[in-house]
């Protein structure tokens, strides 16, 4: 693809469309939003005027019959996926939404069996991956599996308390008196009642994260162990042997984010602290440990890493598979092992 700028549309600018999104790519040089559609008029003709945004329509099929986009920005409610994305995915363009693909493992086929029938690619809103830390986490960690110097991977541990993921993000949101149309939501999945529904989308909507970035840190699948009793700890396993955990909100802070994760080798560690998630202009922190022994000195060091924020990067990293320098962060056929693992915590949990 040229070094044109990358023509992309939004469906839907509410809370985390503006804040986590459009904020974004309307201030990169190598893209251009083009248009915006979205139900709530008054609302979306706000937006593009605070963005400079110079087309808005009532819905994405008025968007699509009209524009010519490199991409298309969807964010929306994830139990809506499955009713919207089949038909965005017949633009034939590349696509992203927010995390997670679907509200339930058959919502998630149905996208892919879109997907499977169209010639574009789906990149899924992990937007963990894209904070700058992790992803120079990411390449510590591949080096030192293939170079051997810290010995073998031996276990992750991600410690997730609740906390304020907000961090103040939505200070500049616009937001609308108008009337949402009645909405249309993915069907109930035939393998769950409603009470266990409810705890699937609840487990989905929070852990999906740290189920995913499990999965990015260890560079291999993995299955579920173990789930405790009390719904804090979560163990999984490797075919390569590599244990892993997620402490799932141990403890709550009403201010602060203490997400972090730990990838321990043999004789050393890669440590990641993760700001929160709509917390601007910052990225997270690396730390990492080498103590090869034989009478070498350890040695921490602490990489001084971009002012640039995960939700950032993320937009940067989705332009630039559109331009194809990189591969999508995590695409929608990956994002449905995240729901997968999400069933087999269910079962675990409580036996269905």
């Amino acid at each position: 693809m040229s070094e044109k700028k990358v023509r992309i549309g939004f469906v839907g600018v509410g809370g985390m469309g503006q804040c986590a999104h459009l904020k974004n790519y309307a201030t990169l040089p190598e893209c251009e939003v083009t248009a915006i559609a979205e139900y709530r008029q008054g609302m979306a003709h706000a937006v593009a005027k605070k963005y400079n945004v110079p087309r808005v329509y009532p819905d994405h099929e008025a968007m699509l019959a009209t524009e010519e986009l490199d991409g298309i920005v969807a964010s929306q409610q994830f139990v809506r996926h499955a009713v919207l994305l089949p038909d965005l995915l017949k633009a034939n363009v590349p696509l992203f939404t927010e995390k997670p693909l679907a509200g339930c493992i058959e919502a998630g086929q149905t996208i892919l069996d879109a997907l499977a029938a169209s010639t574009t690619w789906h990149m899924v809103g992990y937007h963990k991956r894209s904070d700058p830390a992790t992803m120079y986490a990411k390449t510590r960690i591949e080096a030192l599996k293939q170079s051997g110097e810290l010995g073998k991977l031996k276990y992750v541990r991600i410690l997730m308390p609740a906390g304020d993921w907000v961090a103040n993000g939505f200070t500049d949101l616009i937001g609308s008196d108008d009337p949402m149309p009645e909405q249309t939501y993915e069907k109930h999945p035939t393998d769950m009642d409603t009470k266990t529904y409810e705890e699937y989308i609840a487990f989905v909507n929070y852990y999906i994260h740290q189920v995913n970035l499990m999965r990015h840190v260890l560079g291999e699948d993995y299955t579920l162990a173990y789930v405790d009793k009390n719904n804090v700890l979560l163990v999984v396993e490797t075919p390569s042997g590599v244990t892993g955990t997620i402490e799932m909100s141990p403890y709550t802070t009403s201010i602060a984010w203490e997400e972090e994760i730990l990838v321990a080798f043999e004789h050393g560690y890669i440590k990641l602290e993760l700001p929160a998630p709509l917390a601007s202009n910052r990225c997270g922190r690396v730390e990492m440990l080498r103590d090869p022994g034989n009478g070498v000195t350890p040695e921490t060091t602490v990489p001084t890493l971009p002012w640039v924020h995960a939700m950032r990067q993320q937009a940067i990293n989705f332009i630039e598979a559109i331009q194809g320098k990189r591969p999508p962060m995590c695409t929608a056929q990956e994002a449905m092992k995240d729901l997968i693992v999400a069933r087999d915590y269910i079962r675990l949990r409580l036996g269905k």
